[in-house]
């Protein structure tokens, strides 16, 4: 198993991500966050973008998931072998890219993107949607899946995590499943784990204070 993998296994590996429109999108944000959920015992940190990529893996020892986030639809993590090896020039250790069976910007398969960081001696992350996606990931050679964009490639989003989709994907693969997506409780996560989740990837319920703040804030006002 690859240090990186077995870094992270039943651990809690932080998203620290901000929107461009959030007052804490600037790369000094992102690294404080890391350096925050580092000393909480956080295992390891998700990035996004060259500069947090490369910033984040020079201030901590922890391994750093990256990607680069070009565009905001259809297929925009990582979306080709371009983006991937930046990401991996950047520090990564591993590359987190769209691992769905949507069509591709540059029409190449997913695999050739995996082929690519491979050959730069780096692991992927393949983001899928459903099962299907899952297995084709896996076939075309991903080393971790993730659940990162169960319920975000349909008209609705769904109010939680799928967790059946952890289940499912545990059961079939025989990579790693890390569970990412709409984990709002640490309940949640050690939900996840017990239905074979390798890790899990927590985000906006720990880095996003204005969303906190608005829950809080509707509790009130009722």
């Amino acid at each position: 198993m690859p240090d990186a993998l077995s870094r992270i296994r039943r651990g809690l590996v932080v998203s620290c991500q901000a929107p461009e429109d959030s007052p804490l999108r600037a790369t000094v944000h992102m690294v404080a966050m890391a350096r925050a959920v580092a000393a909480a015992g956080a295992v390891g940190v998700r990035a996004n973008g060259v500069a947090d990529v490369r910033a984040i893996r020079s201030a901590l020892e922890l391994p750093v998931i990256g990607l680069w986030k070009d565009g905001r639809a259809g297929v925009y993590i990582t979306p080709t072998p371009k983006h991937a090896l930046t990401i991996a020039e950047a520090g990564a250790d591993v590359v987190a890219v769209d691992g769905t069976r949507r069509p591709r910007p540059d029409g190449l398969p997913l695999a050739d993107t995996i082929e690519a960081v491979h050959d730069v001696g780096k692991l992927v992350m393949a983001d899928v949607a459903d099962l299907d996606d899952g297995l084709a990931a896996e076939d075309a050679g991903a080393d971790v899946v993730s659940t990162t964009l169960a319920g975000y490639t349909g008209e609705t989003v769904p109010a939680g995590p799928d967790l059946d989709l952890v289940a499912a994907l545990a059961a079939r693969l025989r990579i790693p499943v890390v569970s990412e997506g709409r984990i709002t409780t640490p309940a949640q996560a050690r939900q996840a784990l017990d239905l074979g989740a390798w890790s899990v990837v927590v985000g906006t319920a720990i880095t996003a204070p204005q969303w906190i703040a608005e829950r809080f804030v509707a509790a009130v006002r009722r």
